[in-house]
């Protein structure tokens, strides 16, 4: 038996629980609103970690059309040129649907290398989107997908507690 097994806790409402993966990610993404001051912006985008986390840790707990409005919420908030999130996580949640077809089941470190694929994929063309091409940031943009790929475990474990906390695991 688990430590924390309470057999008469009340369990969250359902509205309650479909609405916290939402609000964890919506949370990721005003970590980027943070007054911050660094010399090398390699600050991960939260936002998407927390979303990659929830769509691979607990498949269910997230539509497969969330990626269109948390993205928006994520371009208003952090500045980005409006749609470049959601055209981006959407094609995120495309091909994690492919690659799960394909895969019959997943361990840790592929849901870790898919997910700092993902996230490479979106900072490398939000890059393109969103600076010129004359800019001198692919070295930064590289810095920033290694620590977004390195801080995926740690969001996957948030979410898998959150996840057992919320009463659905």
């Amino acid at each position: 038996m688990d430590a924390d097994y309470r057999p008469f806790r009340q369990p969250l409402a359902p509205g309650r629980a479909r609405a916290i993966p939402w609000l964890s990610v919506v949370a990721g993404s005003l970590l980027a609103t943070l007054p911050l001051v660094v010399t090398i912006p390699i600050l991960p985008p939260f936002g998407l970690l927390m979303l990659l986390a929830w769509r691979l840790i607990a498949p269910f707990a997230l539509r497969r059309w969330a990626a269109g409005p948390l993205g928006l919420f994520d371009d208003l908030v952090s500045g980005q040129p409006l749609g470049s999130a959601v055209l981006l996580w959407s094609l995120c949640f495309l091909a994690i649907e492919l690659v799960e077809q394909r895969l019959l089941f997943r361990e840790f470190w592929q849901d870790w290398l898919i997910a700092a694929g993902a996230a490479a994929f979106c900072l490398i063309a939000g890059r393109f989107i969103a600076v010129p091409l004359a800019a001198h940031v692919d070295a930064i943009v590289g810095v920033q997908a290694a620590a977004t790929a390195l801080l995926f475990p740690v969001a996957a474990r948030l979410v898998a507690w959150i996840d057992a906390k919320r009463g659905m695991v």
